[in-house]
This record gives structure tokens, C-alpha cells and sequence, in this order.
């Protein structure tokens, strides 16, 4: 996170600080520089597990209003219907704004984060769109290609706790109701991943 910082700090150095010089080379470095910063993005950190919620560690929490997707940077407490997590073995969470976003996460672990967590998730969850509300992500249902539009005003996956909850909508509002496995290989064939890097 550090070296992300200090690189989006010395490309806005770059710009203001340095106005007087003159010449191609000088323009050249800035435009480097700036489109280098451009290409790192800030990753948001796990929320710390909090023993005074008396949760067990692995268990399924509430979204905190602060938190932010580490996809999209998104605010998940703003459209909870669509909401994920992500949990590691301390407790630790990520949060999303959709299961799109969490299975882009799972399948590009790499580009989001350094290898400390990679290794250590031991539950993910999303929402049932029936109301029911948590649901372990391998469990669950999802529909891609439906009408209906998540948080980035396209289709998320919403995301059911039974297959026949899951049909029944998609029969209502188009797509395919799919397993996670099938969901998994759906999303890795056809969300493009991301061209940059991102620094945690």
C-alpha cells in the first residue's frame, strides 16, 4: 500500500512541482510517471475480526459501513441485498458489493492481494436474494444474464439459497441458474480481468 501511495504521490508531485521545466525528456518522465500511477490501485485491507461481537470467527457478520470492496472499491453496505464476504482463518473479512465481485476476487487472488491471505480463507458467504440471508457461496445458487441490475448497474449474479428459488427467478427475469462451480468457470470465461496491478 505504501509503494502505491508514494507513487500516486510523486507522479502529483511531478505535475505541480515541477511546471518550469522545459523539454521533451522532462515531459516524457511526468507522462511515465503519471501513467504508472494510474495503473496501481489501492486495494482495501480485510476488516479486523471483533471478539465483542461474540461471533465465532468463520461465522457470516454484518457489513460495516465503512467497508470497501477490494474489487471495485465500492461501499457493500450500501445495496446489502448484494452483498459478500470473504473470511480468513483470524476472523479477518473482505467485504463486496456482489458475487461478481467476489468470485473475480477468487479467481485473480494474485492481483488483489500479496499471498499473506491467499492461503488462509476459510468461508465465504453472500445473500440470498429470497431473504433468508447469509448463505455459504458454495451452496448457493446464482443466475447470470437476467435483467436485473446490481450495484454497478449490470448484471451481478444474484444469488439464491435453493436451485428452485433460483430458477423460478430466472424463468421471471431471464438468465441461467448455475452452481458456484459452473458460476466459478462463467466468470473466468467472461469477465475480463483486470489490465493493472493492485497494491495492498
Amino acid at each position: 500500500m505504501a509503494a502505491g501511495l508514494a507513487l500516486a504521490a510523486a507522479a502529483g508531485a511531478a505535475a505541480v512541482q515541477r511546471p518550469w521545466r522545459q523539454g521533451r525528456g522532462s515531459r516524457d518522465a511526468d507522462a511515465a510517471l503519471a501513467a504508472a500511477a494510474a495503473e496501481v490501485c489501492i486495494v482495501a485491507p480485510p476488516t479486523p475480526y471483533d471478539p465483542a461481537t461474540g461471533l465465532p470467527m468463520g461465522a457470516p457478520r454484518a457489513v460495516p459501513a465503512d467497508a470497501r470492496c477490494p474489487v471495485c472499491g465500492m461501499f457493500p453496505a450500501r445495496s446489502p441485498q448484494w452483498a459478500a464476504q470473504l473470511i480468513y482463518a483470524d476472523g479477518a473479512a473482505h467485504f463486496f458489493d456482489s458475487p461478481l465481485s467476489l468470485f473475480q476476487f477468487l479467481a485473480a487472488q494474485s492481483l488483489y492481494q500479496d499471498g499473506r491471505w491467499s492461503q488462509r480463507v476459510c468461508a465465504a458467504y453472500v445473500r440470498d436474494m429470497g431473504g433468508s440471508g447469509w448463505v455459504a457461496a458454495a451452496q448457493a445458487t446464482y443466475v447470470a444474464g437476467s435483467s436485473l441490475l446490481g450495484p454497478m448497474r449490470n448484471g451481478n449474479y444474484p444469488s439464491f439459497a435453493s436451485p428452485e428459488a433460483a430458477r423460478s427467478f430466472a424463468r421471471q427475469r431471464g438468465g441461467e441458474a448455475m452452481a458456484a462451480p459452473l458460476l466459478a468457470d462463467h466468470v473466468r470465461a467472461t469477465v475480463p480481468a483486470a489490465s493493472h496491478r493492485h497494491v495492498a
